[in-house]
């Protein structure tokens, strides 16, 4: 969680680059991601070395050896962030502007990668040497802080609250999963070291990263012992798409941080023709757009035959279908109107799940969960694809707090559903004979045909009702009556007093 005072000081940074001339909110969001990430490779840098010490394995520093930049070899320590920073003003735009801009665009050797496919194109717009200089001060005040928060992702925070700055976010459907309830999704579908990885509208990457620090957590020895393994988490594990170039960009930065040299990240829409992936995946984890614009024309044939409609949600469900393989995951965030909308639509993209796969399971979550930014309602879809059936029941579960107060200013609170939700997917045999007024139960697959495919948990939770003897009416005049006399001897007490 982000504190007060690291969002003034976020806030204070935005301004100084609004005073400074860069007024645009998508380049004050860019700029300041490339300085994050310059100063993020120095920490990553430190933290792999450290890392390759203990676990006896050779490292070589990016910053090692001198570097031959536009025909100027320098030594590869002045491209260090906690070098330059200590430059004066000049020194330190000339250098940033030289050396470590264009240092940055070149650090993938594979020019096909998804890094230097989106830095490519990245441009240096920090317009003067005093501004360059307030905004470094003002970032290494930000990571004092941020060095503070223990225990929390406050790097994808930062993120986050940026992009929440942008005017036009939400537009297309776009708001910020929280790290919390993509780090349970993580928790929940436990990936594995061979799985392939995809989330077809990865924004920022927050599935991803989540995904590759959970390996990196529970898998650490079966992936970096493992030469094919390694390889196999470096380029071939992590997949994502997205419309969006700053996103893309962003993302990109994001996975090279958390330690992943080459995730394939693509500009493509996936509902479209232009996405020929089928039965490729091992695990999809996603937030698909809710709404905003979507060209009719374009979508894919494939998709309008599981369902004919226009509904992004419904459509990529559909798609998440035929991109995985048999026997592959999905773990994916769906408004409440996906699980219990009447229109022909919804009904067979709920069909086809019961039906022709195997759905595990309905979370259902409060509509707090995405404030300040979007106060929809909604749930998590937990589905294996088959291709011939096999859900004999579907596990329910009724989310009613994430740890997080439910009003737009989210401070935390003591209600946690979230390890319960956890622990109980993880060992759903034992939740056979919970009842209809729990948290938690199973719903037979006839009880879900015989409602039309209704997914919503309230068609199946109970309530207990508990009865309440409240005293008779004579009891109740009396009572007031009393009160009436206490209150008639007050009024006159008072008058004598006056």
């Amino acid at each position: 969680m982000m504190t007060g005072e690291l969002k003034n000081k976020i806030n204070s940074l935005w301004e100084t680059f609004w005073t400074g001339g860069i007024t645009n909110p998508l380049d004050v969001v860019e700029q300041m991601t490339y300085l994050m990430f310059i100063h993020d490779l120095d920490e990553t840098d430190n933290l792999r070395a450290k890392e390759c010490a203990m676990l006896g394995l050779p490292h070589k520093s990016i910053f090692a050896e001198e570097v031959n930049i536009g025909g100027r070899t320098i030594p590869g320590n002045q491209l260090k962030w906690s070098v330059f920073h200590d430059f004066p003003a000049a020194k330190m735009y000339s250098t940033m502007q030289e050396w470590v801009f264009p240092f940055i665009k070149t650090l993938h050797d594979d020019k096909s990668s998804a890094y230097a496919k989106y830095m490519g194109d990245a441009i240096f717009k920090i317009p003067t040497p005093l501004l360059l200089d307030k905004i470094v001060t003002a970032l290494d005040g930000i990571y004092e802080q941020m060095a503070q928060v223990k225990d929390s992702d406050t790097r994808g925070d930062i993120y986050e609250f940026l992009l929440s700055k942008i005017a036009s976010a939400g537009v297309n459907g776009q708001f910020r999963t929280p790290r919390h309830i993509i780090k349970m999704m993580v928790e929940l579908m436990q990936p594995n070291p061979e799985d392939v990885i995809i989330d077809p509208a990865c924004g920022t990457s927050g599935f991803l990263v989540a995904a590759g620090e959970y390996l990196k957590k529970n898998h650490k020895e079966d992936i970096f012992y493992n030469r094919q393994k390694k390889d196999h988490y470096m380029n071939h594990m992590f997949h994502g798409y997205d419309m969006d170039r700053t996103m893309l960009r962003i993302g990109a930065m994001n996975m090279m941080t958390h330690g992943v040299d080459n995730p394939i990240i693509e500009y493509r829409d996936s509902l479209s023709d232009q996405n020929p992936d089928k039965e490729k995946y091992s695990l999809i984890l996603a937030n698909p757009p809710f709404k905003g614009s979507l060209d009719a024309d374009t979508v894919s044939a494939d998709l309008l035959k599981v369902c004919k409609t226009k509904k992004t949600e419904l459509l990529f469900l559909a798609l998440f279908l035929r991109m995985l393989k048999v026997g592959g995951r999905c773990a994916c965030i769906v408004p409440d109107g996906v699980l219990f909308g009447s229109s022909t639509a919804h009904k067979a993209i709920r069909k086809e799940l019961v039906e022709g796969n195997r759905l595990e399971a309905v979370i259902s979550m409060p509509s707090g969960v995405f404030k300040p930014y979007a106060g929809v309602s909604t749930g998590i879809l937990i589905f294996t694809k088959t291709g011939h059936g096999g859900t004999d029941k579907v596990w329910f579960y009724d989310m009613t707090a994430d740890g997080l107060s439910l009003d737009d200013k989210r401070t935390p609170v003591e209600n946690n559903d979230i390890p319960d939700i956890i622990a109980r997917f993880r060992n759903l045999e034992a939740e056979a004979n919970r009842k209809r007024t729990e948290k938690s139960f199973f719903v037979p697959k006839d009880e879900i045909v015989e409602n039309g495919y209704d997914l919503s948990i309230n068609k199946y939770k109970k309530v207990e009702y508990v009865p309440i003897e409240y005293p008779s009416t004579t009891e109740i005049m009396a009572d007031l009556h009393a009160l009436e006399l206490d209150i008639s001897a007050g009024l006159a007490e008072l008058e004598d007093m006056l």
